[in-house]
């Protein structure tokens, strides 16, 4: 799946630790999300809707 994830923390002036703190994951987690390497689940995609005030389908982009 496609995301904005690091373009959009990094417009926040967040580092990855700060934003998996804020969400309540760790970093190496939010390292894999930004590399396309893991899928959050549903709630973390929602807290990061929430946080960065966009909608979930702004974030992620799903791609066969």
């Amino acid at each position: 799946m496609k995301n904005r994830v690091k373009e959009l923390r990094k417009n926040q002036k967040l580092t990855q630790e700060e934003l998996a703190e804020l969400i309540g994951i760790s970093r190496q987690a939010i390292n894999a999300i930004e590399k396309e390497k893991f899928d959050p689940s549903l709630p973390t995609a929602f807290k990061m809707a929430n946080l960065f005030k966009t909608t979930i389908e702004d974030i992620f982009t799903f791609t066969k």
